[in-house]
């Protein structure tokens, strides 16, 4: 069985503004602060260089892709990124699964019921397949 899952839980409003929380941290630390850098770099060396115009933190942004693209467009190790469907579990590794299930939720009254419906569906599973393999006497 796979052991390096990581679930992680949203639950409620609170839930949802640490997510926003967490989305707006990443953005300021990875587009803003890095395109307010290449503006105040940009509009320094707009004062010693005739002709050239002042940017605004868009403009920043902008000049902070167009390096970041440049970056991963001209560099000599390739970027490789695979995507794979993931592997179903196997009969043996499924009933691990449950039985963990069935450790953790010794108290949940939903999960127990759940836990029933699926033990009820093997056994009737089982049982079919029982039936299919004894030929019918006349």
């Amino acid at each position: 069985m796979k052991k390096n899952l990581n679930i992680i839980q949203i639950r409620g409003i609170r839930g949802l503004i640490f997510v926003g929380m967490i989305i707006c941290c990443l953005i300021a630390g990875f587009i803003a602060f890095p395109g307010l850098v290449a503006m105040s770099v940009w509009n320094i060396i707009s004062h010693y260089v005739e002709n050239m115009p002042a940017i605004g933190l868009f403009q920043g942004v902008l000049l902070w892709g167009i390096i970041i693209a440049s970056y991963f467009t001209f560099r000599k190790e390739k970027l490789v990124v695979c995507m794979r469907t993931p592997q179903g579990l196997n009969e043996e590794e499924l009933k691990s699964v449950f039985a963990d299930i069935k450790k953790q939720a010794q108290d949940d009254k939903i999960i127990q019921a759940m836990m029933k419906a699926r033990e009820a569906e093997l056994k009737i599973k089982e049982t079919e397949e029982e039936a299919n393999k004894k030929p019918e006497i006349k």
